[in-house]
């Protein structure tokens, strides 16, 4: 047999076997395929330390990249604001870093750019909050401006009058925006007039324009104490260099009388019934829906999680696959339980064309009832766990998302190891429990509906639907008459 034969014959044997090998390598794609169980989810372990002054330290050592995040917290969030001047928390935060010990407001920026940090401050409802993200190497550095911002803001009455403009020109602007009224006007319907997360935590033009510096650095003094405060760090640094870190820059502040965290009752539950906020020619309608929901720490928060997932906390949720997919009505439909120190609300919301307004509210009634009255298949059941257990353990893959899932127990005063049964609590949940906590903490009965949108050309349309009456608020939900 010649070379040339022999190398047809080859060939022709590996031609013959050739469609048997690919057809044996080809995947079965009539069925998707079977995946093993997903590893078990580690928590990164936190360390713990307190100052003698009162400040308390976590550390979460993550040494893979050279970078630190360290959060500062202090409880001077908005709803220790004054009843007379909501607003003052978020501008006292936002004024730290307007300048700070020798630095201007430009120094402080020109600085954090410098060292390669993110650098900035903030407030909510509880907690305001200083957040640094840098090279391990200028960590100290940057733990110094944040000493400075901490310990020496200047609060420049120059400072405090351009800041103080700015504020009242967004909230101006906030007439031109239909959700942030909606979000106005809902806070203050749900929660009433005496309660701190009915008051706009940007303030009134009213509150603005009484903004001092004398009262920002009263707000300042009241609250910002290191026995009010905590500070956590996640990435490439052990508790002993947080420790010594810490105290060369804080452990001579001087620890302080506090007020108590405020209380405040919900207020009781009123009947169904329709808010209206006039917005002429707007082409589409702002829908919110719910009532008083549920404290952070309530036992129910893990089945509601699944509810939520379930009802309206995904894409592929009923709310967004109904009013979007199906019906077009919408970009996007959500709902979420804000679960807070105090109970915060349960919304389900979406920005709906203005023709469909009374069509979509059919529909969000229709899926809110239904999973109140009818058992969530097995199927629906498990996609909504495995979208809650298998998510998680990207939120811990970099430093910052660490810090962010971790900084929201400590706000919450819950334990930082708070994750480690996670997986398993939501995997325990049934459907016999979905639809228990949906039938206590979904009450349609009580909701309070605020459509944002053209009156004229939706009131028909909602009055017909026949749920409840209809009041006109404006933009901060007050009745108009």
């Amino acid at each position: 047999m010649t070379a040339n034969t022999l190398r047809r014959s080859l060939v022709a044997a590996t031609l013959a076997i050739l469609p048997a090998a690919l057809a044996a390598q080809q995947p079965d794609r009539t069925r998707p395929p079977v995946l093993p169980p997903p590893p078990a989810l580690v928590v990164p372990r936190t360390r713990t330390a307190r100052l003698p002054n009162g400040l308390e330290i976590a550390v979460v050592e993550m040494h893979e990249v050279p970078v630190v995040d360290a959060s500062f917290f202090v409880r001077a969030g908005s709803v220790r604001d004054p009843r007379d001047m909501p607003g003052l928390a978020t501008f006292t935060a936002g004024m730290l870093d307007e300048g700070a010990g020798s630095r201007s407001a430009l120094e402080i920026a020109e600085e954090a750019a410098f060292l390669g940090a993110q650098f900035g401050t903030g407030a909510g409802y509880e907690w305001a909050s200083i957040n640094l993200h840098i090279p391990k190497q200028r960590l100290a550095q940057g733990l110094d401006l944040m000493a400075d911002v901490v310990l020496r803001p200047t609060f420049a009455d120059s400072e405090v009058t351009r800041q103080r403009d700015l504020r009242r020109t967004a909230i101006l602007r906030l007439r031109d925006n239909p959700n942030a009224q909606a979000s106005l006007a809902w806070n203050a319907i749900v929660f009433g007039a005496d309660h701190p997360y009915a008051w706009p935590q940007n303030g009134t033009e009213a509150s603005t324009g009484a903004l001092t510096r004398e009262a920002v650095r009263q707000f300042y003094g009241t609250h910002f104490r290191p026995n009010n405060a905590r500070i956590l760090f996640v990435g490439d640094i052990t508790l002993a260099e947080a420790r010594t870190l810490v105290t060369e820059r804080f452990g001579a502040w001087a620890r302080g009388e506090v007020p108590a965290a405020p209380a405040a009752a919900a207020p009781a539950a009123a009947p169904r019934a329709f808010y209206v906020v006039d917005k002429p020619g707007a082409a589409q309608s702002v829908i919110r829906i719910g009532h008083v929901g549920i404290t952070r720490d309530n036992p129910d928060y893990y089945t509601i999680q699944v509810l939520n997932t379930i009802l309206g906390g995904s894409f592929t949720s009923r709310l967004n696959q109904n009013l979007r997919e199906t019906h077009g009505f919408t970009y996007g439909a959500s709902s979420a339980f804000a679960a807070r120190r105090l109970p915060g609300p349960f919304t389900a919301q979406a920005s709906v064309v203005t023709a469909k307004t009374d069509s979509s509210l059919i529909e969000f009634f229709r899926e809110l009832r239904r999973i109140r009255d009818s058992i969530v298949p097995g199927e629906e059941l498990a996609k909504a766990k495995a979208y809650l257990t298998l998510g998680l353990p990207g939120d811990f893959e970099t430093t910052q998302g660490t810090a962010e899932r971790l900084g929201e127990l400590w706000q919450n005063d819950l334990p930082l190891s708070w994750y480690t049964t996670y997986a398993q609590r939501i995997n325990a949940v049934t459907a016999a429990d979905v639809q228990r906590v949906a039938r206590r903490h979904i009450r349609p009965d009580e909701f309070a509906i605020v459509v944002v949108g053209d009156r004229s050309a939706i009131e028909a349309g909602i009055r017909a639907l026949d749920e409840g009456p209809i009041s006109l608020r404006d933009l901060w939900g007050q009745e108009i008459r």
